[in-house]
């Protein structure tokens, strides 16, 4: 069951959606949002701190549906097309917002997600987290991950989710793929 909290934050990611269509994100404005949305400029700050904030909790919505799947056996694969997925679904939305290079941009939120988010299930299915060397090549691989998409989104989607999650599985630092073949997700 949703929350009324939770209803609002949805609101103001519709509102905040909505203001993309005509509105370069770094000219969308928290009072442009509340005014879309019908709410008061209080009851947006008493769920996030600015405009970027929201942007990057819809996106951890997104992420955390995707990537749910491999903490229960899932492959990378599966979680790559689940996320591409939604990111063609909601194209008008990411293609406003990875054009941003704001402080707090949806394209740095998005690899700290990712790079944390392997770093945990490396962490829960090791009993460790990596070492330096896989921690460096994860992070070159996630952002990698990360240009990629946001590429894809801005160049009009025109490969397919399925051939895009194969080609970052094929990108894959061998002894990064070794270890995710060892834990038995990819």
């Amino acid at each position: 069951m949703t929350t009324r909290s939770e209803q609002t934050k949805f609101r103001l990611a519709d509102a905040v959606k909505e203001c993309m269509k005509t509105t370069p994100v770094e000219d969308i404005t928290v009072r442009q949002i509340c005014s879309v949305c019908g709410v008061t400029r209080q009851t947006f700050y008493r769920s996030f701190h600015d405009r970027d904030d929201l942007i990057n909790w819809y996106f951890n919505i997104i992420l955390n549906e995707s990537f749910h799947r491999l903490g229960s056996g899932g492959t990378v694969y599966e979680g790559l097309v689940r996320k591409f997925e939604y990111i063609h679904q909601e194209e008008l939305f990411f293609s406003a917002a990875f054009r941003s290079d704001s402080q707090n941009s949806l394209k740095d939120h998005d690899f700290r997600m990712i790079f944390d988010f392997y770093r945990n299930l490396i962490r829960d299915k090791t009993g460790s987290f990596p070492d330096d060397e896989i921690s460096a090549l994860l992070e070159m691989y996630c952002q990698a991950s990360v240009y990629m998409t946001v590429k894809w989104v801005l160049s009009g989607i025109s490969t397919s989710e399925q051939a895009l999650a194969q080609l970052m599985i094929d990108a894959m630092p061998q002894k990064l793929r070794i270890l995710f073949e060892q834990l038995e997700i990819v």
